[in-house]
């Protein structure tokens, strides 16, 4: 069972968060269509509490998905959480290189 972020625009991205709550997965595309509306559902969400967003499912990127992941930071920041990105694919990898925050993505 899993208790589901509403969908971005479109219905193609979305934040998943785990039954117990212990962490998000994220499938679907992140692209600058649906940055804003997945931000703003996942903002619903309680942070997961392993602190935990398996990014394996993103199946496209652009730099909106940086903006949304560092926004996700800030938030975990603010409520004094620890958050972390894992299974990040190489492209939403090499954006973070390339606006220099690949290490706020890194594992």
């Amino acid at each position: 069972m899993t208790l589901t972020c509403a969908p971005g625009a479109g219905g193609a991205g979305r934040f998943v968060a785990a039954a117990d709550g212990r962490r998000w997965t994220f499938s679907g595309v992140l692209t600058i269509a649906d940055a804003g509306p997945a931000l703003e559902a996942a903002s619903e969400l309680p942070l997961p509490a392993d602190g935990v967003v398996d990014c394996a499912g993103i199946e496209a990127v652009d730099s909106a998905a940086v903006a949304v992941l560092l926004a996700l930071k800030r938030r975990a920041a603010q409520e004094r959480k620890p958050l972390r990105y894992t299974n990040v694919p190489d492209a939403l990898r090499d954006l973070g290189e390339l606006y220099g925050v690949a290490e706020i993505l890194a594992a």
